[in-house]
Parts: C-alpha cells; sequence; structure tokens
C-alpha cells in the first residue's frame, strides 16, 4: 500500500460538510465520503468530542487520520470518522463548546480554528488492504465492537441496505423492536441481533453468502415476522424481562402453533409474582418450552436443608439409608409445578440417587 502523509486545515476540511441520511456523511469539498460503508455510526459522546474541539482551540496536535484514495480521486475515511464529524459539526454550528458557538467566537479564534492543520494519511491500495488497514489502525478511542468489523469485512450492497433498516439512530427496527431487544442501534447490536435470528447464529456464514445481494429486505422481513409473532403471543410487553430473550430462535421453534394470548398472560402475570422464580427473563422461554431450568427455580437454602437432614436424622426420605449432609439433596415434596414452595415445609432430603431417579420419572 502507498501511503504519503499531507496537510489539511479545518477549512478546507469542512468545506461543503454534509450529513444526509439517504446520501451519507461528506467534507472536504464533498471529495471526502467520511461515512463509507464499512464505517461505524457516529458514537462520540459529549466529552469525547469536547475534547477534540479543546484539543484544537489550543492548538494542540489531534492524532493522525487516514484517508483512502479512489481511482477517480476522491477520498474515504479509513480512520478518523469520529474526529472528523466532531470537528465538522462544531464548525457548522450543530453544537457549542464551552458554551460559546463557532459563530459566538471572535474573528482571530474563528480564524485559528480554519486555519488549524490535520495531519492526514492519503493511503492507496486494494479494497483488502484497506479493510486491513480500517482494522489494525482503529484510533478513534471507541473499541470496535464484533459486529462492526464484520461490517467491514463482508461491506457492500447487503450491508448498505441492512444498516438502512438497523444501524441508525431512530430508525425502524429501533422503532418496533426496542422492548425486545438489548444494546444500541449505533453499535450495530440490532443488525447482529436480526442476523442471529435469521441465521441461527451463523453470522460470518449468512453475511458472506448475502454480501452482494442487492438489498437486505429478506432479512427485514424475518426481522419483522419475529417482532409480530412475539407481540401477539404476548401481548403485555414488559421490556425489563423481555429484552435478551432469543426471540429469533423462539419464534422459529413455535411459530406455527396457536396460542391464547389471554391464556399465556395470565400465566406470565403469574409467574412473575411467584417469589421461587429466580429469572423472570426466563419466563418465556419456560411457557413455551415447559421447561423449568429457565425460570432457575429457588433452591433450598443451607439453613433449611440442615434442619431437615436434622429431622431426618440423616436418613434419605426414599431408600431410609443414612448418608453425610453433603452426600444428600434437597427436594420439594411437592413439585414446584404442582404449587409446591421452596421452603422448610416442602423440603424433603434425599441421597443423590434416589434425588436422580425421581427427576427422571
Amino acid at each position: 500500500m502507498k501511503i504519503e502523509l499531507n496537510e489539511i486545515t479545518i477549512r478546507e476540511l469542512a468545506d461543503g460538510y454534509k450529513d444526509n441520511a439517504e446520501n451519507g456523511v461528506v467534507g472536504y469539498g464533498c471529495k471526502l465520503d467520511i461515512r463509507p460503508p464499512f464505517q461505524r455510526e457516529f458514537v462520540y459522546k459529549d466529552k469525547q468530542r469536547d475534547a477534540v474541539i479543546n484539543t484544537v482551540t489550543k492548538n494542540f496536535p489531534l492524532n493522525v487520520l487516514y484517508w483512502s484514495v479512489r481511482e477517480d480521486g476522491s477520498f474515504e475515511v479509513i480512520d478518523g470518522q469520529q474526529r472528523i464529524i466532531s470537528i465538522c459539526q462544531y464548525v457548522k454550528g450543530v453544537f457549542s463548546y464551552n458554551k460559546l458557538y463557532f459563530v459566538n467566537l471572535s474573528k482571530d479564534q474563528r480564524e485559528q480554528i480554519l486555519n488549524y492543520k490535520l495531519m492526514v494519511y492519503f493511503c492507496e491500495g486494494t479494497d483488502s488492504e484497506k479493510l486491513e488497514w480500517f482494522k489494525t489502525i482503529n484510533i478513534a478511542g471507541v473499541e470496535l465492537a464484533k459486529q462492526e468489523l464484520r461490517n467491514a469485512v463482508y461491506h457492500g450492497s447487503w450491508v448498505t441496505d441492512a444498516k438502512r433498516y438497523f444501524s441508525k439512530n431512530g430508525c425502524v427496527a429501533h422503532g418496533i423492536a426496542s422492548d425486545y431487544i438489548n444494546g444500541s442501534t449505533i453499535r450495530q447490536d440490532y443488525l447482529q441481533t436480526a442476523i442471529e435470528w435469521i441465521s441461527n447464529n451463523k453470522i460470518e456464514e449468512y453475511m458472506g453468502e448475502h454480501q452482494h445481494d442487492s438489498n437486505a429486505l429478506a432479512l427485514w422481513s424475518h426481522f419483522q415476522a419475529v417482532i409480530t409473532w412475539v407481540s401477539g403471543v404476548f401481548k403485555v410487553k414488559r421490556p425489563k424481562f423481555m429484552k435478551g430473550v432469543d426471540w429469533g430462535l423462539l419464534y422459529s421453534r413455535f411459530k406455527d402453533n396457536v396460542y391464547d394470548a389471554d391464556k399465556i398472560e395470565e400465566e406470565t402475570a403469574k409467574l412473575i409474582k411467584d417469589d421461587d422464580v429466580t429469572n423472570d427473563k426466563g419466563i418465556y422461554p419456560f411457557i413455551l418450552t415447559r421447561d423449568e431450568k429457565y425460570l432457575s427455580i429457588r433452591a433450598f437454602t443451607d439453613s433449611m436443608k440442615q434442619k431437615v437432614y436434622e429431622k431426618q436424622k440423616g436418613n434419605c426420605k426414599k431408600c431410609k439409608k443414612h448418608f453425610d449432609l453433603n452426600e444428600m439433596e434437597g427436594d420439594h415434596i411437592t413439585p414446584w409445578c404442582e404449587g409446591g414452595k421452596t421452603d422448610e415445609k416442602n423440603c424433603q432430603m434425599l441421597c443423590k440417587e434416589c434425588n436422580r431417579r425421581k427427576s427422571n420419572k
């Protein structure tokens, strides 16, 4: 890869700066693509953005930027998007620094900023070389998420279209699924989740297969189908408990079943109130699978087991043989699923072998 160091003033950088949801982010006389397909969304917080402006106003050096030279002579940012957007937003009056907007500064202060020189490496090479640089030299201060790196590796028409649905602040995916999904759209959590759902967690295989598709409509359609199914089966939204559930897996297994949403809501509410249920997020897969492991039913305390052990004089309630306490396990006399509680009255001590036989029945 050919690399050449250049000085670019902020005046030149901010010339023609535009941030358009459809057409992307450009600057440097519209010759610089600030957010090419493999780049992340803008993720700097106020403190990080202010730190960039503080560095510029004090005329301290910023870390070097890396731009790739395209065949037509235009450029795309390999590293430095967050700093570039911070600078351009300030110059264009998007935010204030120290309670002053750029236009509120004196003429000499504005000129100092506009004449500030950025050190920029112009890089020429193949797509694979540029992507390797992007992964290796990213020094923006915010570690790349795994899905951001995947977007870089499999960049193309499919990723560009997928990000339209899943990767913007206020995107349509967030609008319909924010009660069911953890994470951030701009950090690609929604996009990663959508691909997990449609690919059965084989993200790289799916992205590689569809990298050059003209659009991501199949992904968006599947995502909508999952959310529509979830909201139909579990009609009351409880984001605290619903976020993070593997809805994609549950949809693939149970989408063809017919459920009574009212009865499901009645059971859901009952389980939420049950003190023996220690994993509220597991309520939803439990209702569909009936597998109690999802609920993490509260175990008998050591104190309860000690008291019951002594009442039984160390003898297993089933086989009547004597065991040390550490050779026995607390068991529900009346199973939890039949209304039995995890308390001393409903506890019996069984040897591990008897408890295992009972569990297997």
